[in-house]
């Protein structure tokens, strides 16, 4: 009872370190209310910021990638126990990206600056949309789930895991990965674009549509044909854009 205890206790701080990860999130790529943006700060030499940006972005994309599949999978779950995989993956995935808010070399050199006020509002607008994509998206896939909630509860309740229903609904109807799609325009929906944010957006748009294949390839894996066949329906990104990507 005492190991369960612990184990919700861990999953619970784990959540809590993701929810305050992603709001700061929010802010940094915004430049809004968080103490240090994605530009804010004194820049310091261009080619030092871009190596340490591009060694910070690829730390969390490592992480993420490695622990994600089944075969770390399997090795991580001698030394880690299952009820608590998934909040370890989060609780590093998020102590990653604090490194990432905390270390993050600005670069202010302006690629593009857009003035006219109603454009500029749309933008935010559509930012802030890719948010709510983010989440909203989570929660269609089970969000407690995701992020390591779900198995620590049933632990502590003495109940098996199950893995999630595989279902297609709601904005999964219209592309295969929403969440992402979310991210994406989060991240290039801004105003002003400084050299900083343009490498930013450049490394993690990189980044997802490698990883969109390797997990959709273990998906197909897990799921079998209902899955392959979803892919040929359905855009990966784009609504109307392509099937099969």
């Amino acid at each position: 009872m005492i190991v369960r205890l612990l184990f919700l206790i861990y999953g619970l701080l784990a959540y809590i370190a993701f929810f305050a990860t992603i709001l700061y999130a929010i802010g940094f790529v915004g430049n809004f209310v968080v103490p240090k943006s994605i530009d804010s700060g004194t820049q310091g030499s261009i080619g030092t910021a871009l190596l340490v940006n591009i060694v910070l972005l690829g730390l969390f994309g490592i992480q993420h990638s490695v622990m994600a599949r089944p075969g770390f999978k399997s090795w991580w779950m001698n030394i880690v126990p299952n009820p608590i995989e998934r909040s370890t993956f989060v609780l590093l995935s998020s102590l990653l990206l604090d490194l990432l808010f905390w270390q993050w070399r600005p670069v202010t050199t302006v690629v593009w600056q857009i003035d006219h006020p109603l454009i500029r509002l749309v933008l935010a607008e559509l930012s802030l949309s890719g948010w709510l994509m983010v989440f909203y998206s989570s929660f269609l896939i089970d969000h407690f789930d995701l992020f390591g909630l779900r198995q620590v509860v049933l632990h502590w309740r003495g109940r098996p895991y199950t893995h999630p229903v595989f279902m297609v609904r709601s904005l999964y109807t219209w592309v295969r990965h929403p969440l992402m799609a979310g991210f994406l325009l989060a991240f290039w929906s801004t105003p002003v674009m400084t050299t900083g944010h343009l490498l930013f957006a450049v490394v993690t748009t990189l980044y997802i549509l490698v990883a969109i294949q390797l997990e959709e390839r273990d998906l197909a894996r897990f799921l079998g044909e209902s899955y392959q066949q979803y892919r040929k329906e359905t855009p990966m990104l784009v609504p109307g854009v392509g099937n099969r990507k």
